[in-house]
């Protein structure tokens, strides 16, 4: 049994991408560093912003499986965008990432705009709580 149950009441608005709650029993946390489109090398890779989420949420997930746990075990997600317009216009691609790259388990998430992120060149970086059993 999973130690996430996704909650998503009747009486709010159908969530597309996200949860509205989840509660989680488990017996090991692990918070997730904020990830943007670094390579291996520490540069920033993609000059759009679906390129950029797909290299950050695998270097995000990377790190999930490096801790033992998986993009199922995801409790919480938060995205910060330098650009909130551009992530909204670009919704129905970065929703096809991440099902690609993480499955339809979807934690309860926000998106933040920010005015820049620590690298200069980055569009957007992602944090994240999973809780494995």
């Amino acid at each position: 049994m999973s130690p996430l149950h996704r909650v998503n009441p009747a009486e709010l608005s159908p969530p597309t991408g996200f949860s509205h709650a989840v509660t989680a029993v488990g017996s090991h946390l692990v918070f997730l560093a904020g990830q943007t489109a670094l390579d291996h090398r520490g540069d920033i890779t993609g000059s759009t912003l679906p390129e950029q989420f797909a290299t950050a949420l695998g270097n995000l997930l990377t790190a999930l499986r490096a801790a033992g746990g998986s993009p199922a075990d995801l409790a919480r997600v938060t995205v910060y965008a330098t650009d909130v317009a551009d992530y909204r216009a670009n919704a129905p691609e970065l929703g096809r990432i991440w099902r690609r790259l993480a499955g339809r388990d979807y934690p309860a998430m926000a998106v933040i705009g920010a005015a820049r992120l620590w690298d200069e060149q980055a569009l957007v970086e992602i944090d994240g709580v999973a809780v494995l059993p």
